[in-house]
């Protein structure tokens, strides 16, 4: 039987302080039953010798002081999992919402989980085709590796994650392949899109979706991402499965830790973000890896929307300090209708170099992804200069590195969301656009390369 009390002392915002409690330890899950037998979830934010102050998932309306009991379940917030989850969808508690059944558990995981040891890490080094090129071709998703996309408000960057979710491989392995997919504090319309793109494609098959939506509570919000890693570690570590954690948005997250550290009247950080914002999204993305003597995976890709399309913003900047790489959105390509409007030269995948090559990819990969690099970059300088000077000031040269950024741009770059390309696809893409230069420009390329790709014109 468990103990009730009835001693709340006060209610502020999503807080209550419960005075005269027992052997209540942090994070513990409670229920408040209210006068009229309503009942609602709570967990414990902060114990100071017998008071306990508790953060309540619902609403504090109506909660009545002196009438209302509190209960306390001497465990943390804990997860369901067994293989039924596939195809499943749920709320950010981790209940199902698809009108399936209750999965029957094969056991529980605490949402909070277990730290990876660095020492057990094992090395990304194999290539995930996400069959979009800007990612394949010049910032390569490795297994194991967090990489994030940075997006802004109003660019499609939901449209971007379903077509990772739904194209996405690990090359050359018979492994299973499962995405967990977290959506954090999104609109009913954008879950609608989500839940709808996956049946419609078939990739629910293989997926477990977590959907919070913008109207449930903020300390739903805080569970959420937790709820999807924790099957995504069920999955990859007791199942072998190589699992993609797609996570969007975590600008929303940390909106929600910010309200919460408001109301525990905690001293802010930078722009209102609690000191310990760094600490905590480190305790979300350091669960993605691999490990050894294990044959899944965990790689992660982080949504988030920069507010301003400020990349010095704290979320993205500490982002950036804990995961190895980003994918930049750009409003200026999407002006120009580029799909996706991947800006490829400010992103970056730190580890790109560990999963293309021999046996990866192709032996020309990191040739050709560096001149593609070197050539865009010259021609979007030709670009602006004729923007400055006019098209008269350029040298010949110039002017084929400028027809160069546009077809990288229109056709490398631009494939839209339906579109799956193969590496060999891309790869070939990217030698029909260099063979727009003279090969004496392909300055970054291997002559026994050139003379084996190089279009014969």
């Amino acid at each position: 039987m468990l103990k009730e009390y009835r001693s709340i002392v006060e209610v502020a915002g999503p807080l209550m302080l419960v005075q005269d409690v027992e052997g209540v330890t942090y994070n513990e899950l409670g229920e408040i039953e209210l006068a009229n037998g309503e009942i609602r979830r709570c967990k414990v934010l902060e114990i100071d010798g017998s008071k306990a102050v508790v953060q309540l998932f619902e609403s504090a309306v109506g909660i009545n002081l002196s009438n209302s009991k509190v209960r306390f379940f001497g465990r943390g917030l804990e997860l369901a999992v067994s293989m039924d989850m596939l195809g499943r969808v749920f709320d950010g508690l981790g209940k199902p919402i698809d009108g399936g059944p209750e999965i029957i558990p094969d056991k529980r995981l605490d949402i909070n989980g277990v730290p990876m040891n660095p020492a057990a890490r094992d090395y990304p080094s194999e290539f995930i085709q996400t069959g979009v090129s800007a990612i394949d071709g010049l910032n390569t998703l490795v297994r194991g590796q967090k990489l994030p996309i940075f997006s802004g408000s109003g660019l499609p960057h939901a449209q971007l994650a379903a077509q990772i979710a739904r194209q996405s491989k690990v090359l050359g392995t018979d492994s299973k392949f499962a995405v967990v997919f977290g959506a954090i504090g999104i609109t009913f319309e954008e879950a609608d899109f989500f839940i709808s793109d996956f049946k419609k494609t078939g990739a629910i098959d293989r997926a477990v979706l977590f959907m919070n939506l913008a109207n449930d509570p903020a300390v739903e919000r805080i569970a959420t991402p937790r709820m999807a890693l924790s099957a995504a570690e069920y999955l990859a570590f007791e199942k072998g499965m190589h699992v993609l954690v797609i996570l969007t948005d975590i600008t929303n997250y940390a909106e929600a830790l910010r309200e919460v550290s408001a109301a525990r009247k905690e001293v802010p950080g930078r722009r209102g973000y609690p000191g310990y914002l760094y600490t905590d999204l480190a305790t979300l993305y350091e669960r993605a890896g691999r490990m050894r003597d294990y044959e899944g995976s965990i790689t992660m890709i982080p949504i988030l929307t920069m507010p301003e399309d400020d990349k010095t913003h704290p979320i993205p900047d500490l982002t950036g300090y804990i995961t190895e790489g980003q994918i930049i959105l750009s409003r200026e390509l999407h002006k120009k209708d580029i799909v996706p409007p991947i800006d490829v030269l400010p992103s970056l995948s730190r580890l790109k170099d560990k999963g293309i090559g021999k046996g990866k990819t192709r032996e020309d990969h990191a040739n050709t992804m560096n001149q593609l690099f070197a050539a865009y970059a010259r021609g979007k300088e030709a670009k602006e200069l004729a923007v400055i000077l006019g098209d008269a000031a350029l040298t010949d040269t110039d002017k084929l590195y400028a027809k160069f950024a546009e077809s990288f741009e229109a056709e490398y770059v631009s494939q839209g969301f339906q579109t799956e390309r193969s590496i060999e696809q891309t790869l070939e893409l990217g030698w029909q656009l260099l063979s727009i230069l003279p090969v004496g420009e392909l300055k970054r390329i291997k002559q026994e390369f050139i003379d084996k790709y190089y279009p014969k014109k």
